[in-house]
């Protein structure tokens, strides 16, 4: 599954418990501050999994995670014509 953050750059004050917190090690502080003379957490999302630790560890909520789920099989196949008469047996 492929994931995407979205870091509100401007709100991040740069603590850096997303860097700390990231199991793919794909979150750094960045080289530029932002308005607020800060350093935020920054990154290109090569490698993201869209765990959502670094939104969980994030004081201020400046971190949306978003994934694809559309590189995943289907999670619920249809049952075979077997699987069916047999739920059908449970219920009755």
């Amino acid at each position: 599954m492929a994931g995407k953050i979205v870091i509100d750059t401007e709100r991040c004050k740069g603590c850096g418990l997303c860097v700390v917190a990231c199991p793919r090690q794909i979150i750094v502080i960045s080289e530029k501050s932002n308005k607020n003379g800060l350093f935020p957490a920054q990154t290109d999302n090569q490698g993201c999994t869209g765990c959502a630790l670094c939104a969980l560890m994030c004081p201020e909520a400046v971190i949306e995670v978003y994934r694809d789920e559309s590189e995943e099989t289907e999670a619920d196949p249809e049952p075979t014509e077997k699987a069916k008469a047999v739920l059908i047996e449970e219920k009755a």
